[in-house]
Parts: C-alpha cells; sequence; structure tokens
C-alpha cells in the first residue's frame, strides 16, 4: 500500500487493491489556448491557472507537474513547477526530477512544506516518476533519482515506455514481457537503495504508427498494454499506474473525448490504481485547462460506474409498483426522493442535458464555451493555499536560491 497526504497532512490515497485515482497528464511542453486556439510554450501564469483549477475538481485527486514553464532556465524547471503547485494548491503532487541535483532542490520544497524528512516519510506529499530508458536501460540521473527517493521514503512511480514495434517488440505480449523486465529492474534499484521502499508498478507504453511517425497514447492497442501491464503489477502485490485517459487530438474535440473516455472507462475496469492522463493532447506533449474540466466528468462519470447497481429498498416491489400505477409517476414519491442523488449522477454545466428550445436559449453553446465559463469560474472561486506562513517563506526562499544559482535574478511573477 502506498499512502499520500496532502499539503495540510490529510490523507487523501491509499493506492492498493481496487482503488482508483486520477491525476492530471504530465509533463506537457505546450499548453492549448482555448481563446485564441493557438498551441504555444506555457509560462507561469499557465501553470498557475492549472494549479487553481485543479484544486477545484472534484474527481481529479491529485496534481501533477502538469506543464513545464518556458519562462524559467530549463535547469531549474523542474523544481519550479513543484514550487508553483506546493505554493498555490494543496493536493499531493505527482512530479518527477530532470537530473539528480533537481531532485535536491524539490526534496527540500517539499521538506519547507512537511518540516522534517521523518514527517515526509510517514506523510508522503508527493510520488515521483522514474523511467528507464527503453530498450532495457537506465540513465544516470534517473537512476540515482530512484536511489534518492527509495532513501528518503518518497514514493516512486516507475514509468517503462516501450514502443511496440520501434523500440520493443511489435506484439503486445512482447512488449508487456519487455516492460515488466524494465520495471522489475527499477523495483531490485529502488529495494537494494532502502528495502520496503514505496513503489507503484507504472508505465506509459504506447505502440508506434510507422505512418506518422508518432506514438498515439489514445490507440486501443496503447490502452490494453496499459491494462495488462497493471495486471502484471496486481499479480506481483504492487500497487499501478499508467498514463491512459488521454488523446492525440489537436483540439477538445471528439477524438479527445473518444480516445479520453474509453481509456478511463478501461482503467476503471481493470483497475489501474493511479491514473495519469486527463487534460493531455497531443501525443502527451500538450495541456488544455478546457479538456481537463470535460475529462473531469468523465471521471465522475467513471465514479459512478464503479460504484455499480445494488439495491436500495427495491423489494418487495409491490408496493412501489401500486404507488406507480396509482399516481402515474414516481417523480415525488418516498423512494423517489429518497434515493435520486445517490442512483443519478447529475454533471456539471459543461455537460450539454437541456432540451433543444432552452439550449438555444442559452446561446448554443459549444461544449468548449461551457467548459471555458467553468474554467474562469473555477478561478474566481480559489483560495489561498492554507499552508503555513513560515512554509511558504521557506519554499520562496529555497526556490529563490535555486534560482540564483540558474543564473536568474528574480523568479517570475505568479500572482497570490
Amino acid at each position: 500500500v502506498v499512502r499520500l497526504f496532502d499539503a495540510l497532512a490529510r490523507p487523501t490515497h491509499e493506492l492498493a487493491g481496487d482503488n482508483l485515482y486520477f491525476t492530471p497528464g504530465s509533463a506537457a511542453i505546450h499548453v492549448l489556448d482555448e481563446p485564441t486556439g493557438v498551441i504555444r510554450e506555457p509560462t507561469t501564469a499557465d501553470y498557475v491557472r492549472h494549479v487553481k483549477v485543479v484544486c477545484g475538481l472534484a474527481h481529479i485527486a491529485a496534481q501533477s507537474t502538469a506543464l513545464i514553464p518556458a519562462d524559467v532556465p530549463g535547469v531549474i524547471s523542474d523544481s519550479y513547477r513543484l514550487y508553483l503547485s506546493l505554493r498555490f494548491g494543496e493536493k499531493p503532487v505527482v512530479t518527477g526530477a530532470f537530473s539528480a541535483a533537481g531532485f535536491a532542490v524539490m526534496r527540500d520544497l517539499l521538506l519547507a512544506v512537511r518540516g522534517t524528512a521523518e514527517a515526509l516519510r510517514r506523510e508522503p506529499l508527493a510520488v515521483f516518476s522514474c523511467c528507464p530508458t527503453a530498450p532495457l536501460k537506465w540513465s544516470f540521473d534517473t537512476s540515482q533519482n530512484l536511489l534518492d527517493c527509495a532513501r528518503a521514503g518518497i514514493p516512486v512511480e516507475l514509468v517503462s515506455m516501450p514502443l511496440a514495434g520501434f523500440v520493443s517488440p511489435v506484439t503486445l505480449v512482447g512488449s508487456i514481457v519487455q516492460h515488466a523486465a524494465e520495471t522489475l529492474s527499477g523495483v531490485v534499484i529502488g529495494q537494494l537503495a532502502s528495502p520496503g521502499a514505496p513503489i507503484l508498478w507504472g508505465g506509459s507504453p504506447a505502440v508506434f504508427d510507422v505512418r506518422f511517425e508518432t506514438t498515439p497514447m489514445g490507440a486501443i492497442e496503447t490502452m490494453m498494454l496499459d491494462c495488462a501491464n497493471a495486471e502484471v503489477g496486481r499479480r506481483l502485490g504492487l500497487p499501478t499506474q499508467g498514463y491512459i485517459a488521454l488523446s492525440d487530438s489537436k483540439r477538445l474535440d471528439a477524438q479527445a473525448g473518444l480516445e479520453t473516455g474509453m481509456g478511463a472507462v478501461l482503467a476503471a475496469l481493470s483497475p489501474i490504481n493511479s491514473v495519469s492522463g486527463p487534460g493531455m493532447l497531443d501525443f502527451e506533449s500538450c495541456q488544455s485547462l478546457e479538456k481537463l474540466i470535460v475529462d473531469d466528468e468523465i471521471c465522475g462519470m467513471v465514479a459512478r460506474l464503479r460504484r455499480g447497481i445494488e439495491p436500495r429498498e427495491d423489494f418487495p416491489v409491490r408496493p412501489l409498483l401500486e404507488e406507480l400505477l396509482r399516481e402515474g409517476h414516481l417523480l415525488i414519491a418516498a423512494h423517489t426522493r429518497k434515493h435520486l442523488r445517490d442512483e443519478i449522477r447529475f454533471p456539471g454545466p459543461v455537460i450539454e442535458r437541456a432540451p433543444l428550445a432552452r439550449w438555444r436559449e442559452r446561446g448554443e453553446t459549444t461544449l468548449a464555451e461551457r467548459a471555458s465559463r467553468e474554467v474562469e469560474r473555477l478561478l474566481r472561486a480559489w483560495k489561498p493555499s492554507r499552508v503555513a506562513e513560515e512554509s511558504q517563506r521557506a519554499l520562496v526562499a529555497t526556490m529563490e536560491a535555486a534560482a540564483r544559482e540558474a543564473g536568474l535574478d528574480a523568479l517570475p511573477e505568479a500572482g497570490s
């Protein structure tokens, strides 16, 4: 079991068994600017907006370092993302270091919030992604990050990335075997560093589309690989992670919906304990706030699906049917009033369920327009992090010191 806690040390995740949690996909090098339709490099302002929106999403259990801001030097871009997440959000963070030196800064940021190394070990605030290099290799930086995380008691998700037909066998079984070998090697490294270190059996496999030289995350075979890899992890008694419930489309369109929805349902039925994907477009390279809003609704639908169908004072059925025959409906029946909201999920305003006439009265809005409105509503509703002021000051001091070392006189304006 891997447990996570938020910035206020409240339990949020128990990654084990059939439990399922969604987090935004990471680490995008582009953002879809919905008002202009332009896919561009993200900035600090984009990252802060993302964190604030995630704070208000009911079905996204964790933050991720979802974007790589282009307005800071690359050498601190890994720690800067975590810094912004901890400054503006309270949910735990799925993240990762880009170098061995970057991990040291990120650990200090986590310690600024938790206070002590023992508290961080006892109440983990983040999960770090550590990725072997296909085929069957570990780089120095990534293996060092894995060692450092294990020794600090910081949970790690091992994210093997076989590409079927390119750097792994074209057969799905062959890629699953290679994924297992690469991931098991990560388990060995982590456990040698610190026996019992918390590890997730993760992955971001894909098939290789030879027509375009792309790695489609929305391909059904990619989803099958994710689910099969999770089966292996469960067989070994480990909590699981997967990059699924995302799309290769470049817009919030039908393709984005069908690929994300199929992936989310398959992840839920598998189940995969920690799902990274919501908000993502364009082969894991572009985040969209509007898509994240829609994906939160998909995650809500999946949560309802997982609750299944169960009797709720339905037997004996005769009294209920007699009332139906007598009244002609059950709209205000005691049974209906008692169980309506437990049985039927009512989505938010982004999902269109109004009749045609009312839809026209409301301006014939599109999905993207409704999602944009919801983004703005969540930004207005955001409330500052309740992390102690002393911890906030320590966060700023740690990040400013790293920025100066990277040659940056001042951090970009992040707002409040």
